[in-house]
């Protein structure tokens, strides 16, 4: 038996054990945790998956948790005086990341 079939076959187990209806998220779209899977390119998701499981995260990773929080801090910014300054920092923390997924890129094509 394959491991596709072995899947299938445990899924309509649990299907029809009415285990896979007290799934957290069934009959709902799955919540997106993107965490710049989609930006990350197609050749490095699988290596940077398996370190990140490892407990390792690249770096690009804390550029993306920052790029949100600076998202974050910007939308909720009152303060005409500081708005200015977030949007500069989150401009250039873009730029920043762009760089380096573009780098990666063309290392990844090699």
């Amino acid at each position: 038996m394959t491991l596709d079939e072995e899947i299938a076959r445990k899924l309509r187990e649990a299907q029809a054990s009415g285990e896979l209806a007290t799934a957290k998220h069934y009959g709902k779209p799955l919540p997106e945790e993107d965490e710049g899977w989609s930006a990350t390119p197609d050749a490095l998701r699988m290596p940077f998956k398996i370190l990140k499981d490892a407990g390792y995260a690249p770096p690009e990773l804390a550029l993306f948790h920052e790029r949100a929080r600076l998202r974050a801090a910007l939308e909720a910014c009152a303060d005409e005086g500081e708005r200015p300054k977030l949007q500069r920092q989150l401009s250039e923390l873009e730029q920043s990341l762009a760089l380096r997924l573009e780098s990666l890129r063309i290392n990844a094509s090699l």
